[in-house]
């Protein structure tokens, strides 16, 4: 099974290996570009394209949520009474509203402070398949300030969770792929079963979420979003989006410039990036926080990163037995990968490296199975099944095998460890997938919205510094308002006092700062 390198703040959960939390670094540097101090030229206005699709009846924009009394998700506590869940029903397909329609979940805590509340304020936590009403009850206290003047509102995405959640494959099938796939095939066979096993994932999702499956796009969200918006009574849309949630607020932006309230995009995906655009910028991304990562252990990166190669490799050859398991070189390379989220972690990666190359492999296969979502009993949530459903229903490009080979040697220029798996990764995530996608790149400009903060870190490793910057650009002169954290890690809001504060600013007050503000 292919684990893409996936856009989600997993610093809201924590990690739970050796005690410690997740996070990023207030103070860091990097040689990732500093900001501009002028905004972008303006790009080339896209039509809206509010218009394509007809009106939504009023038995769906006239609902009234039921909120009641929250169960417990499926891992994990249920949430204080404070909290109050419900259900919207929104078009299945948006092009035929008065049709079928489909759930979308969600989670509120009502504004503590009534007459000075603002509106809602709805969270995207990333992923994609990241689902809000699991996640944002548990960071509540990330935004207990907001929490004063706003309803803060969490929702899962169609596809994702209690909003007809897809299903690719059980916990068996899962872990055989596991065990078993090469995520950088170095021979015909190996290449073979990586490519069926992509196939056969894809083949699972069709059987299992049929229905929903063709719907999951992120247009068809940010549509889902402006009825929410209608549904909880808002005349625009307040909104904080982080990781791929940043996507779906440029989509927004581009559908409904003019209902665009309080939005702010941290930990921001590039909208101008195409399948390999996107995996060269994760290779740069990833290669860049662990050579910060190596050199705040005083070791020379280049040197590091063959000594991380020449295990990879020899993991590659000969897995380490833990317990009934094995660690893979693809598992080593996903805990390596889930470390380098938030600088706290790093001494996570220190001590696991160290006792994988001493033959003992717990520790990377323990950090490996929190990326992807396995817990003690071996029971796998199924975040990354609603992560490729809606990727590949997204993106119109369907990279061969050929085509990811011609990447090799470019991606390992870029990282020995990171390169081979995000070639071959391009080929992988969405072979033969069953639904066709909608586009090659997103939409963002929003000629006419209300100004939007953009807010790119540049230690940033799975949605780099760069791609700040293009949004910003892309959402268009007086619209996208950059604000640079020079630091580590993915997401500023919450690890970054200065982000942080301004970031509250702006949804209190509605302050906006200057374009190209550097917080460090």
């Amino acid at each position: 099974m292919s684990i893409r390198i996936r856009m989600t703040v997993l610093a809201v959960t924590g990690l739970l290996v050796a005690g410690c939390t997740s996070g990023g670094n207030d103070g860091a540097t990097t040689a990732a570009p500093s900001a501009a101090t002028t905004p972008p030229a303006t790009t080339d206005a896209k039509p809206s394209e509010t218009a394509a699709v007809p009106p939504l009846p009023a038995a769906l924009t006239g609902q009234r949520p039921d909120w009641k009394r929250c169960e417990a998700p499926e891992s994990g506590q249920r949430p204080g009474p404070e909290w109050r869940c419900a259900t919207v029903k929104v078009p299945l397909d948006h092009a035929k509203p008065e049709g079928a329609t489909t759930p979308v979940a969600l989670i509120r805590k009502e504004a503590t402070d009534k007459d000075g509340r603002i509106g809602s304020l709805l969270f995207n936590f990333g992923g994609p398949g990241a689902s809000g009403v699991d996640i944002l009850p548990q960071a509540a206290t990330e935004y207990a300030k907001l929490g004063e003047r706003y309803d803060l509102v969490g929702f899962d995405p169609r596809g994702v969770g209690g909003s007809a959640g897809v299903v690719c494959r059980d916990d068996a099938e899962q872990a055989a792929a596991e065990a078993s796939v090469d995520l950088t095939p170095d021979t015909a066979a190996e290449e073979a079963a990586y490519l069926k096993d992509n196939t056969a994932f894809g083949a699972g999702c069709a059987r299992r979420s049929a229905t929903v499956l063709p719907h999951t796009t992120t247009t068809a969200t940010a549509r889902d979003l402006d009825l929410v918006r209608q549904v909880l009574g808002d005349d625009r849309l307040h909104y904080f989006g982080m990781s791929y949630g940043t996507q779906l607020g440029g989509t927004y932006a581009h559908l409904f410039p003019s209902r665009v309230g309080r939005l702010v995009l941290d930990a921001v995906v590039d909208p101008t990036a195409d399948t390999a655009g996107h995996a060269r910028h994760q290779t740069v991304g990833f290669q860049r926080a662990l050579d910060n990562y190596l050199k705040s252990t005083g070791e020379d990166p280049k040197a590091g990163t063959r000594r991380i190669a020449r295990l990879l490799k020899k993991l590659d050859r000969e897995p380490l037995t833990v317990g009934d398991r094995r660690l893979t070189e693809g598992l080593a390379l996903t805990g390596i990968a889930v470390t380098l989220y938030g600088q706290s972690n790093w001494p996570l990666l220190t001590q696991a490296l160290a006792d994988a190359e001493q033959g003992r492999g717990g520790a990377l296969l323990e950090l490996a199975d929190y990326y992807n979502d396995r817990d003690a009993k071996g029971h796998y949530a199924t975040q990354s099944h609603s992560q490729r459903a809606i990727s590949c229903a997204d993106s119109s490009e369907r990279p061969t095998a050929a085509e990811a080979k011609a990447l090799l040697p470019e991606f390992r220029g870029l990282s020995p460890v990171f390169g081979a798996f995000l070639a071959w990764d391009t080929a992988g995530w969405c072979a033969n997938w069953p639904v066709k996608g909608e586009r090659s790149t997103p939409e963002a400009s929003a000629p006419g919205a209300a100004p939007i903060l953009v807010v790119g870190t540049t230690g940033d490793p799975a949605t780099p510094y760069e791609g700040a910057e293009k949004m910003a650009k892309e959402l268009g002169d007086g619209v996208g308002i950059l604000v640079t954290n020079k630091g580590e890690g993915h997401g500023a809001y919450g690890t970054s006092p200065c982000v942080t504060k301004k970031v509250d600013a702006y949804f209190l007050q509605g302050t906006v700062p200057a374009y190209g503000t550097t917080c460090s």
